[in-house]
């Protein structure tokens, strides 16, 4: 995974966490559902990215 992909990758965990929190202040299920959302999906990103890294380095 490049720097720029876990940078982004990044990005959208904090955007989510962001969401999150402003939906637990606001009562806001939406946007509470949308954070967990962000979060879970740059974590799936990173972890199918590595995943795949780690199986192309085993087959070297």
């Amino acid at each position: 995974m490049s720097f720029t992909e876990k940078a982004k990758s990044k990005a959208q965990q904090l955007t989510g966490v962001a969401k999150e929190r402003i939906g637990d202040v606001t009562d806001n299920e939406r946007l509470r559902g949308e954070g967990a959302t962000d979060q879970s999906t740059a974590r799936a990103r990173e972890g199918v990215k590595d995943a795949g890294r780690r199986a192309r380095d085993t087959f070297r």
